[in-house]
């Protein structure tokens, strides 16, 4: 007796036609959802630009100028150097300060505003000068290599150099 198969009548031509097709089906489903799903990838070499928005600036207030105030020669000052002695042209350093330096002001006088501060020792040439004010004799001093340090500085804390 012959046995039959039972799979040989399910396999019919058309059985197979339609599992092709719904597995055709399935792979086409799962490649399109990987491809939109995955995220998008930028050409190597390409470099995107981040943008920093900068407000534009506003305008600041001015604070006002305090009142002028009336300057006294301070009573430990040394004394002025003898007169003659500082000439335009000549060479001199800051001494006497004990370190704290001298401040070089944009005008001869204590009521003009310190531009910087001179360091003990430093050397400068007398550009312009002498001016009296606040009880001073004030000298424009600039350094020799440093032509933005400028500036009107009191005598009393200038030493003559003889050979810079």
């Amino acid at each position: 007796m012959r046995r039959s198969n039972p799979i040989q009548g399910i396999l019919t031509p058309g059985v197979i036609i339609g599992t092709m097709i719904f597995g055709g089906g399935l792979f086409l489903v799962t490649f399109l959802s990987i491809r939109w799903t995955r995220p998008i990838q930028t050409p190597a070499g390409v470099v995107t630009a981040a943008l920093t928005i900068i407000p534009a600036a506003t305008e600041t207030p001015i604070p006002p100028t305090p009142a002028a105030v009336e300057a006294t020669p301070d009573p430990e000052v040394p004394p002025p150097p003898p007169s003659g002695e500082i000439n335009i042209g000549s060479f001199v350093q800051i001494s006497g300060t004990e370190g704290a330096g001298l401040r070089l002001r944009l005008g001869p006088g204590l009521g003009h505003n310190p531009e910087f501060l001179g360091l003990e020792s430093e050397v400068f040439k007398i550009e312009a000068g002498p001016q009296e004010a606040d009880g001073y004799i004030w000298w424009y001093l600039v350094a020799p290599f440093e032509v933005d340090r400028k500036g009107w500085a009191v005598s009393n804390y200038l030493e003559i150099v003889q050979n810079p």
